[in-house]
C-alpha cells in the first residue's frame, strides 16, 4: 500500500480513528505501558534501589515458583475450575441467549435481562458475605434445608474441601451467565428474520430451527469467545478464589489456584520478583495458547478464526 493510499484511507475514515482514540490511549496505559515493570521477574527487587537498580539474577524466580511443592495442585485447580468455567458458561449463556430470544413480551425480556444481569457488578466480597449466610455451619438457609429434609446434621461447608468443586463454579456461573447471555442474544437479534420465516415454511419445528440456524450463526462468536477465554486459562478470578472461601486453610486442596498461592508468597516472604515472574509467565503461557487454539481453528474454518 503506498503512502498516498494510506493517507487517504486515514482521512477517510478520521472521525471512526478519533472514536477510538479514548480506547487505544486506555489500553495503552493499562496494559503495554506496565510491561516495563516485567524486568522485575529477573530481579531481586528492593524497594530502596527501585525496578533499574536492583540486581539482575536470570530465572531465579522462576525457579522459586517452577520448583515449588504445591505447583501441581495450585495448577490443576487452575487449569480444571477454568475449564469446567468455559464449557459451563459457553453451554449455559448459549442456552440462555437462546430462551430469551423466544420470549414474544419486551417487559417480561427486560426484567429477565436486569435479573440475569445485576449479580454481575456484585463485588466478590458481596457474593462471599451472601454464600455465608447460605452456607453457614450453624443458621445458614442450605443446612436448614438439609435438616428440614431429614439430612442428619449440619455441614460445616468451610471444612469440607471437597464440596467446593460444585460451589465454585456455581458462584462463578450465576455471576457471570447474564453478561454472557446478554453478548449471544445480541447476536442473535442481529440475525436475518427471513431465514426464520422461511425455515416455518418448510415446516421446520422449534428445536430444527435453534440446531439449523440460531446455532451456526452463533457459531463464530462462540468459537472467538471460547479462544479468548482459553488465553486467561492459566489466571483466576481472585476475588472468586480468594473471598468466596474466607480464606480457609482446610480448604487449599480444592480452593488454591496460582493467584491466591502468589499473593500469599507476597504477603507472607514479600517476594516481589517471584509475583512479577509467575504474571510474565501466565501471559506468555496465555498468548501461545491463544496464538495455537486460534491456529487450529484457522486450519479448519478461517472464517470463525480470531486472526
Amino acid at each position: 500500500m503506498t503512502r498516498s493510499r494510506l493517507w487517504k484511507d486515514f482521512y477517510k475514515n478520521r472521525f471512526l480513528l478519533a472514536l477510538t482514540m479514548p480506547m487505544v490511549f486506555y489500553a495503552f496505559v493499562i496494559s503495554y505501558l506496565p510491561m516495563f515493570g516485567s524486568i522485575v521477574a529477573f530481579k531481586r527487587y528492593q524497594y530502596n534501589k527501585g525496578i533499574l537498580g536492583s540486581d539482575w539474577i536470570g530465572f531465579e524466580n522462576f525457579r522459586f515458583l517452577v520448583e515449588s511443592p504445591d505447583l501441581r495442585r495450585i495448577v490443576r485447580n487452575t487449569l480444571g475450575y477454568n475449564s469446567i468455567f468455559i464449557i459451563s458458561g459457553l453451554v449455559a449463556s448459549v442456552t440462555v441467549a437462546l430462551l430469551m430470544y423466544e420470549l414474544t413480551s419486551r417487559r417480561l425480556l427486560k426484567l429477565y435481562q436486569s435479573v440475569m444481569f445485576f449479580p454481575h457488578f456484585l463485588s466478590w466480597v458481596v457474593v462471599a458475605y451472601m454464600a455465608y449466610a447460605l452456607l453457614n455451619p450453624r443458621s445458614g438457609m442450605l443446612n436448614q434445608w438439609l435438616t428440614a429434609l431429614g439430612w442428619e446434621g449440619p455441614v460445616d461447608w468451610y471444612n469440607h474441601a471437597m464440596s467446593w468443586i460444585g460451589i465454585i463454579p456455581t458462584a462463578n456461573l450465576w455471576k457471570q451467565i447474564g453478561m454472557s447471555a446478554i453478548i449471544y442474544y445480541a447476536a442473535l437479534v442481529g440475525i436475518d428474520s427471513t431465514y426464520y420465516e422461511a425455515a416455518r415454511i418448510d415446516g421446520a419445528n422449534k428445536l430444527q430451527i435453534v440446531w439449523r440456524i440460531s446455532v451456526p450463526f452463533l457459531f463464530p462468536l462462540m468459537t472467538i469467545l471460547t479462544i479468548l477465554a482459553i488465553g486467561h486459562i492459566f489466571s483466576a478470578d481472585f476475588g472468586l478464589f480468594y473471598q468466596l472461601p474466607m480464606g480457609s486453610p482446610t480448604l487449599f486442596s480444592t480452593t488454591d489456584v496460582i493467584d491466591t498461592y502468589i499473593f500469599r508468597a507476597l504477603i507472607n516472604l514479600g517476594n516481589v520478583g517471584m509475583s512479577s515472574a509467575a504474571g510474565l509467565l501466565k501471559s506468555v503461557l496465555g498468548f501461545v495458547l491463544v496464538v495455537g487454539t486460534n491456529a487450529i481453528v484457522r486450519k479448519y474454518n478461517s472464517e470463525n478464526s480470531l486472526f
